[in-house]
């Protein structure tokens, strides 16, 4: 069973959060100072889509969520979890010795015994834009979406870079079967992804749910007539544009260039391998350096991560790294 994506709010339903309300009553007041603000507000007027700061401010949050929600490939390759917690603490159960002796036939057990992970929400994903004024006071209402729309995307990119970071920083001896599979020097094949989804299956921490290719992999991928033959996921759920390529055997595939490395692949059980905290999702606010003359804005998020089965993570690497 699939867990719903966690994904950022657009601005009307976190308007019901009483905390963001009144962050949001100080973004207007501060936004009537802000170039930036102050222009897309007159250009929305002028297409008869805004009326007010609020309503500009709320635009350009969703504008930004908008064009970040289809990037968040991250969230779609490791669990995710909410939290308002600076740090949360996993329990991770090693597994209960029973056996029994040798005349009596009583049974004795040895109780599951406990590690912990713990996962500081503390990693802040910053970026923002920023442009002069004369830029501002000249730019049109699509040039202005545009900006917004590559902040989104690149807040998004962010992100994943850090999830897929922390997949390929795991130590060899710590993977599935306690090393890393051999590609061969060969293109990515069928054969390739049953042997990254048998690694996850001879560690008993149930089936590979996910597989992550850099896109190279997944081109070559698509030549397999395996693949080609195989039962794809309904249309509905296949997004290129997502990085969803398909789905083998119990993995869906997902493929991204941001974080991952031309010639290696990952599979893994994303239920008990890595997680992610989000602890404040994406937020923008005005942004202005009058010193020197620019202004704009600044999206954030504040989160956490880390591996918490590393041996629910395999990993092939000398896969060929050009088209076959």
């Amino acid at each position: 069973m699939s867990v719903p994506l966690s994904l950022p709010k657009f601005h009307e339903a976190l308007m019901n959060e009483a905390s963001y309300k009144t962050e949001f009553e100080a973004k207007v007041r501060d936004a009537f100072k802000n170039p930036f603000c102050k222009q897309y507000l007159k250009m929305g007027m002028k297409e008869g889509i805004l009326s007010d700061m609020s309503g500009a401010l709320g635009t350009i949050h969703d504008t930004v969520v908008r064009a970040a929600i289809p990037n968040f490939i991250a969230r779609e390759i490791v669990d995710v979890r909410t939290t308002t917690e600076t740090l949360e603490r996993f329990p991770l159960e090693k597994e209960s010795v029973a056996y029994v002796g040798s005349e009596s036939g009583t049974i004795r057990i040895h109780g599951a015994r406990y590690s912990t992970v713990d996962i500081n929400t503390n990693v802040e994903i910053k970026d923002g834009v920023e442009w002069t004024k004369n830029f501002v006071e000249d730019a049109k209402w699509n040039v202005l979406n545009r900006q917004l729309e590559a902040l989104g995307r690149s807040i998004a990119k962010i992100e994943t870079e850090k999830i897929v970071g922390l997949l390929a920083a795991i130590a060899v001896g710590d993977l599935a079967t306690g090393g890393v599979l051999g590609g061969g020097g060969t293109a990515m094949s069928w054969a390739k992804a049953v042997a990254l989804w048998d690694a996850i299956e001879t560690e008993d921490f149930g089936v590979a749910d996910t597989m992550v290719l850099h896109p190279k992999q997944a081109s070559q991928l698509f030549t397999a007539t395996e693949f080609i033959n195989s039962q794809y996921l309904p249309s509905s759920e296949t997004e290129l544009t997502r990085g969803l390529v398909g789905q083998a055997l119990t993995m869906k595939l997902h493929k991204s260039s941001a974080g991952t490395t031309n010639g290696v692949a990952h599979s893994l059980n994303k239920t008990v391998a890595a997680i992610m905290l989000i602890r404040s999702d994406v937020t923008i606010d005005p942004y202005e350096d009058p010193k020197n003359g620019v202004f704009g804005l600044v999206g954030r998020e504040r989160i956490g991560y880390g591996v918490l089965r590393s041996k629910a993570v395999a990993r092939m690497t000398n896969i060929q790294t050009t088209l076959p």
